[in-house]
């Protein structure tokens, strides 16, 4: 058996998988996310151990429970989070709350690094972004230049719990690639752009592969845990890795992830980037492949916004009600943005809005305004992905959003691809995560471990709706364009 930990930002996952793709047992552990300022998104790594510790146990309690033993467990994978910069000191203290992958406070240190090196995007295959680990450093060394006197070591979440649970300072490529100092062609720390952040390779963790292993379980963790003293693969970042967990791996597979943040993500065979539309182009968890993204910062968030706004903790029964009403011509404009946004508009600035209230809207209306918001900021990336030669044709869902058969339907009708749900797609990337630990402990063959789970549905685009999505389509983009100026 594997066990694969995601570090998430609204809580963590553990999974225990065995060799036949059985999920054996689940834990999960809230987190919270501080907004101290505008633009500011940060955690405190301790509640990542707390919550950490608490979602093996209670997956480990499980599997008891179920009748296995956890010292079966062979391997652990980790996955989480991507961009954010955990800091520590020469004895390993963390310096300050980890700055998370939607904080938007670092635009103007994105100009000064792309200034400074002219080579970046060739070398990143990105635009700089302040979601983006590099421009945090840089914000840092300008703004606590007391706190950047004392960093020894820049670790990215899901890496500093490898660190408590080894001792280990290592990554992996796919989440490396993430930060913007990483030559993603090359899979190596790209001296030049760590340089311009004042930092150089003794800041940063070693690089790995995602199935090699980079460490061993220390023995007081496996006691408490009642574990063997294991190995941790290097795992993936969680984009990387819940596309393994849905098969994505040879080039042209893809999957969309409708979870905190909604990603398109399409396997490539070799380094290509289109960084002008604000793609992201970064190393997958396997030797020598790589991927494209298309990212929204905030998706089925954007449901729990809602929710929230209307009063109606049941996110179930909203669904029920807003598939009832349906969506019509005077269904309201949603903008999705209520973190900033990055594929396409790459705007830490922007703002939610929603247009066209009448007396008559409905909360019904506000949900469906809501869904259909976001699959319009996923279509527009879609397209972003498409003009790299993509080719995209369907898509496996994946995340909590991928329960909803309704805003399946939408997706497919949004985007026109077909969209296919799988089994265990709700467990996302702690499912890949654990793939990676059966990789690293078996030295198995991809191809036998990394299977697509069970399709249990799809969705086509349905040609009668087309039209009318084209043109919400164009009023959606209209008031994007009509609002950008008014943001700060």
């Amino acid at each position: 058996m594997f066990l694969g930990i995601d570090l998430g930002t609204s809580s963590v996952k553990a999974v225990v998988l065995d060799r036949r793709h059985q999920v054996l047992a689940v834990g999960t552990a809230p987190l919270a996310v501080d907004q101290p300022q505008p633009l500011w998104r940060e955690q405190d790594p301790g509640a990542w151990w707390q919550a950490c510790d608490g979602a093996v146990r209670e997956a480990l309690a499980g599997l008891v429970a179920a009748g296995h033993s956890p010292g079966d467990v062979a391997c652990i994978g980790l996955t989480g989070q991507m961009h954010g910069a955990t800091l520590l000191d020469a004895q390993d203290k963390v310096l300050r709350p980890c700055m998370l992958w939607n904080d938007g406070r670092s635009a103007a240190e994105c100009e000064m690094l792309e200034s400074q090196v002219p080579r970046s995007r060739q070398i990143t295959g990105n635009m700089m972004m302040p979601g983006f680990t590099a421009p945090k450093l840089l914000w840092v060394a300008r703004h606590e230049p007391a706190v950047f006197e004392r960093v020894r070591r820049v670790l990215l979440p899901k890496d500093w719990l490898r660190w408590r649970m080894t001792g280990e300072y290592a990554s992996d490529m796919s989440d490396a690639a993430g930060t913007l100092w990483l030559d993603v062609a090359r899979r190596d720390w790209s001296d030049e752009l760590l340089a311009a952040c004042g930092l150089s390779r003794e800041h940063m963790p070693t690089l790995h592969e995602g199935p090699e292993a980079t460490g061993m379980l220390r023995v007081d963790l496996a006691q408490r845990w009642g574990l063997r003293p294991i190995p941790v693969a290097a795992g993936a970042s969680d984009n990387a890795a819940g596309a393994l967990g849905a098969g994505v791996f040879r080039a042209g597979d893809a999957m969309l992830s409708l979870g905190t943040s909604g990603v398109v993500f399409v396997a490539t065979r070799e380094f290509v980037s289109n960084p002008a539309q604000a793609v992201h182009s970064f190393c997958h968890a396997l030797p020598q492949t790589w991927h494209l993204m298309s990212v929204m910062l905030s998706a089925a968030s954007c449901l729990d916004f809602t929710a929230s706004l209307v009063g109606e903790p049941d996110v179930e029964r909203l669904l029920a009600e807003a598939e009832a009403r349906g969506l019509r011509s005077s269904t309201p404009l949603f903008l999705p943005y209520l973190n900033g946004e990055r594929t396409p508009h790459n705007n830490p600035h922007a703002q939610a809005v929603f247009f066209g209230l009448n007396a008559g809207t409905s909360r019904a209306d506000l949900v469906n305004a809501t869904l259909e918001g976001v699959c319009h900021g996923l279509a527009q990336g879609i397209a972003a992905l498409q003009a790299t030669g993509a080719g995209l044709a369907q898509v496996s869902l994946i995340g909590g959003g991928s329960r909803s058969a309704y805003w399946a339907q939408m997706l497919a009708d949004a985007t026109g691809l077909e969209v296919i749900r799988r089994e265990d797609s709700a467990v996302g990337p702690a499912l890949g995560a654990a793939r990676l630990a059966w990789l690293c402990a078996d030295k198995a063959d991809a191809q036998d471990v990394l299977k697509a789970p069970a399709a249990l549905d799809s969705f086509a685009p349905r040609p009668a709706e087309q039209a009318r999505w084209r043109e919400r389509a164009a009023r959606f983009a209209s008031l994007y364009a009509g609002v950008a100026p008014l943001y700060g």
